[in-house]
């Protein structure tokens, strides 16, 4: 009878810890317009901020731009549930006047959301 309760407590931890899943959910819009931006003002940066709104650690596996223009930056260590963090995205305007539009993807482990596109935008005059 011990076996039977031990084996049968062992199976609803087992079943408990496989439901616990991690979610992101961010606090404002997947896109940023920086309007216009001069040239010569240096770069500019916008950042995303987002919530692990699940019940285990989320983790952001990786965030790569769509050219090298477009810098992001992202925790490297797990977010706890109910944990905040922040994705910053640097755009280098120097020798790339007109209109731009990136994309950078993120991926993570989150149930809601493997696969993320922020994006920024803007124009730039010399």
């Amino acid at each position: 009878m011990k076996r039977i309760v031990l084996l049968f407590g062992a199976l609803v931890c087992a079943c408990t810890m496989a439901m616990a899943e991690s979610a992101i959910t961010f606090t404002g819009a997947k896109s940023h317009d920086f309007g216009t931006v001069r040239e010569s003002g240096g770069p500019v940066r916008c950042e995303f901020t987002f919530t692990n709104t699940g019940d285990s650690p989320l983790v952001i596996v990786s965030a790569k731009a769509s050219c090298g223009c477009t810098q992001p930056k992202y925790p490297t260590d797990p977010i706890k549930p109910g944990g905040k963090g922040t994705i910053r995205v640097t755009y280098l305007p120097q020798g790339r006047p007109g209109e731009f539009d990136k994309a950078v993807k993120v991926r993570t482990n989150a149930s809601n959301g493997k696969k993320i596109t922020l994006k920024i935008s803007g124009t730039v005059i010399p």
